[in-house]
């Protein structure tokens, strides 16, 4: 599958099988992440990665999913993420500019997992307060945002948008996505 292709597939995923995600595999994710763009090349960013039971138990109630369809569209008992890799920003780097750094390096993550079989869906909507004394992060470090991991229990599609944005489940339980349409947001040259 060329690049292309593998980004023409890629969904944002939310329910997970409960099969294990290597420990090569959620290295070469970060890997990934930490040879994305960096503004200034600052390097401001870290990752913890989240793969034992216990503490995958007390993350997963600091996250927030699906808001457009909520709690339909959080992960169903037995089908939560396998492992977590938590962006973190080291503030004494840079405090400010960085979302473009973790922009990037989070895409490099879900493009480099979707290649090797494994879903994700990236969280913004998170307790941080929380997560950060749960992780025992220092004091000039922020948190980002975080990525659920784990292979794919459900396939969403992508649809054309048709006046609303928000994505829903029909009776199957498929998850369907709108989409803009490229001639709506494409400009050749000028607007």
């Amino acid at each position: 599958m060329s690049l292309y292709e593998l980004i023409l597939s890629r969904r944002s995923i939310r329910q997970f099988k409960p099969e294990p995600v290597s420990k090569e595999i959620l290295e070469k994710l970060v890997n990934a992440a930490r040879l994305a763009p960096s503004a200034s090349n600052l390097q401001p960013l870290e990752f913890i990665v989240v793969a034992e039971a216990g503490l995958r138990k007390q993350l997963f109630p600091c996250l927030k999913w699906a808001g457009y369809i909520a709690p339909e569209g959080n992960p169903k008992p037995g089908h939560e993420p396998v492992a977590y890799i938590v962006v973190i920003v080291n503030l004494q780097v840079k405090d400010k500019g960085y979302e473009w750094d973790a922009g990037a390096a989070v895409e490099n993550m879900i493009l480099t997992a979707w290649a090797e079989g494994i879903g994700s869906c990236w969280l913004l909507s998170v307790e941080r307060k929380n997560i950060k004394e749960m992780l025992k992060i220092p004091m000039n470090y922020k948190i980002d945002s975080v990525l659920a991991l784990g292979y794919p229990d459900e396939k969403p599609v992508v649809e054309d948008m048709e006046g609303s944005l928000k994505y829903w489940k029909d009776k199957q339980e498929c998850l369907h996505v709108p989409k803009r349409k490229l001639k709506d947001i494409i400009h050749f040259n000028i607007f």
